[in-house]
């Protein structure tokens, strides 16, 4: 199956106000009683201590972007991330779900600004500044929730009328540039498996010094369920069907189906076990 039946590229673009000020006067202030150098320090202000309302939006953009990020792979330096066929449907109902709570929260902001200015001065004390808070109309500017979603290209898709030697050349350097940006994008995966075995095998691991000092590590549930959750993700950014990285996938998913949480906790022999076999991934493939 052709690479561009197996993913679309989708961009997006999250944007919120910092809402924050560099005070000169205080940061100068500052330096020169501390005896410092003028960029010493600096003196930031939130314009809207008090309230949690655009904070809250901040947070969940965060949220937003992380779970993008999770479930694409890169793609493009401008922010085109790679989707998988697979997951389009489950990413696009979890997305337009964040769109529309991310509106709704800033709908909420919106409507308290008015109230939120009125506050600062009392907030802010001799930190208020009149022209710090700008019109509601260009408040509502500064946040935005955008998203695209394409096809992605062949390297043949060149519909342009150009002499055939340039053209050859344009599709060939094309293809280049898909497959290194193919290769590059199927590093994550990859990446993310390598680093989910690296730590499930060093906190598996029991030292002689913690035996020494009667110390004992905490394990949670997340340590087993977090790696069946990358495996199950796995399965569906293998957009090249790569068998060995479904090889070492399948071999995590295995060893962790085969212990549990409470097994790990009070045996040393099962974390043993464990570690013996998420090594032995380790050791396996190249990485």
């Amino acid at each position: 199956m052709s690479i561009s039946a197996s993913a679309v590229l989708v961009e997006l673009n999250i944007s919120v106000w910092p809402a924050s000020k560099i005070d000169k006067e205080v940061t100068e202030r500052t330096n020169k009683d501390a005896a410092a150098v003028s960029d010493a320090s600096q003196t930031k202000k939130n314009l809207f201590a008090g309230t949690s309302l655009r904070k809250d939006i901040e947070k969940y953009a965060a949220r937003i972007r992380l779970y993008h990020n999770l479930h694409t792979l890169p793609w493009a330096d401008k922010g085109e991330r790679l989707l998988p066929t697979k997951m389009f449907m489950d990413y696009k109902i979890s997305m337009t779900t964040f769109k529309d709570t991310f509106e709704d929260m800033c709908e909420e902001f919106f409507n308290a600004y008015p109230a939120l200015v009125a506050q600062a001065p009392l907030n802010l004390g001799k930190l208020y500044r009149a022209e710090d808070y700008p019109p509601l109309e260009e408040v509502r500017q500064k946040f935005g929730f955008r998203q695209a979603i394409s096809p992605l290209p062949e390297s043949g898709d060149f519909r342009l009328d150009v002499p055939s030697n340039d053209l050859i050349e344009m599709q060939s350097e094309y293809e280049a540039k898909f497959q290194e940006r193919l290769a590059d994008a199927m590093q994550a995966p990859w990446q993310r498996l390598h680093t989910m075995l690296t730590n499930i095998s060093t906190k598996l691991t029991d030292t002689k010094e913690e035996e020494v000092e009667g110390k004992s590590k905490r394990y949670h549930d997340s340590l087993v369920m977090n790696a069946l959750d990358l495996c199950s993700l796995l399965t569906k950014l293998n957009v090249t069907n790569d068998p060995k990285l479904e090889e070492a996938r399948r071999q995590l998913e295995i060893a962790m189906t085969q212990t549990n949480i409470e097994a790990i906790k009070d045996s040393p022999n099962e974390r043993e076990v464990v570690k013996s076999r998420v090594d032995a991934i380790l050791n396996k493939f190249s990485w």
